[in-house]
């Protein structure tokens, strides 16, 4: 039911006779699932099994050319709302997670990936001269970690625009790069009651207006209240802000965060940085996971068709391993899902004898 709202709300079946929605969304997750990455390669598998494709919810045959074209024309919003229904689901059952820090606040880690493509077969995503490239950028709850928000930009496009697209909630916590300082968009986060942790960047100019005690033993150095002093800067940013400093036991590197937030210690400020981390592990599994480095058509919606589909099915894989409690991970239960597509068997049982990695 919910799945035929999105496919209304955007009339992806407008003028479509054979080969629903449905079927297109089911044969780009079999792709997924079992790691093809041609057209032609989903063709073969799934009519080498024709007598078993009713049972998996198809309703017409799957030929490449059709395929293609439902890429190419039908509206990729049908699958990005599609994946939002499932973010919400998860969210829910991923809500108690640990983070390894006190706090009851939603933490988010902002962040983008750029995958690279041919400039002669996408064009409309020039990165470089001589090259294209895609880029996703990625909202992350760091508890699960479920993707809130990817956007699909070309390869040129700057990190910080994204600042004035973000769902604010107030209350919440957005942990991101020094990529993304933008005072005219941070102030959108002191005004939505949301806080914000990021490292300065050289050159910036701030006044000291308060130090506060620290313990250097933890490896913060300072703690100060400040205030820009460019007059361009005070006119996008009017409030203050909290510098931290901080020497990581790692490698001894110096870090300097700046926060909206006055009220938490400074390591702990130090520590929420910490978590953009996961937002990092998740492009480096999904990489590794999913099919997102070779798209299976090269129109702008054909490519972001593809990149929502791979979102549904990471999360609709989080949702199963949090609602049966498995201890497997992800990328075990892709694994035994990409041997597995063909048979009736209840998912519990499926994953039941699977040693955790």
């Amino acid at each position: 039911e919910q799945f035929r709202r999105c496919v209304t709300r955007y009339r992806g079946h407008y003028k479509v006779r054979e080969f629903s929605c449905w079927d297109q969304f089911l044969a780009m997750a079999f792709a997924q699932v079992t790691f093809r990455e041609r057209l032609s390669d989903i063709e073969v598998c799934l009519r080498s099994r024709r007598d078993e494709l009713y049972h998996l919810g198809f309703r017409s045959p799957v030929a490449h050319s059709t395929l293609a074209d439902a890429n190419r024309t039908r509206d990729w919003r049908i699958y990005a709302d599609l994946a939002q229904g499932l973010i919400r689901r998860a969210r829910t059952l991923y809500a108690g997670e640990p983070l390894g820090l006190e706090l009851d606040h939603t933490i988010y880690a902002l962040d983008s990936t750029t995958i690279d493509l041919c400039l002669s077969l996408f064009p409309w995503a020039r990165f470089r001269s001589t090259k294209a490239a895609i880029t996703l950028h990625t909202l992350l709850d760091v508890r699960g970690p479920i993707p809130t928000m990817i956007a699909v930009s070309e390869g040129k496009q700057a990190d910080v625009p994204m600042l004035d697209v973000l769902p604010l909630e107030p209350g919440a916590f957005y942990v991101m790069d020094r990529g993304y300082v933008d005072f005219e968009g941070f102030n959108r986060f002191t005004l939505s009651a949301s806080f914000l942790v990021t490292r300065t960047k050289a050159g910036i100019k701030l006044n000291r207006l308060e130090s506060r005690p620290v313990d250097r033993t933890t490896g913060v150095r300072s703690d100060h209240i400040v205030w820009l002093t460019t007059p361009r800067s005070v006119a996008h940013y009017p409030d203050r802000l909290r510098r931290v400093s901080y020497r990581a036991p790692e490698d001894g590197r110096v870090l300097v965060f700046l926060t909206n937030n006055f009220e938490l210690p400074a390591l702990v400020i130090a520590r929420l940085y910490k978590l953009r981390w996961r937002v990092e592990l998740f492009f480096k599994w999904i990489k590794q996971n999913l099919r997102i480095r070779h798209f299976l058509g090269t129109s702008d919606n054909a490519v972001k068709t593809q990149v929502w589909i791979a979102v549904c099915v990471y999360v609709l894989v989080a949702i199963v391993r949090k609602e049966l409690a498995l201890e497997v991970s992800l990328s075990q239960m892709l694994q035994i899902l990409s041997v597995s597509t063909f048979e009736q068997i209840p998912l519990a049982e499926l994953f039941a004898n699977v040693q955790p990695e």
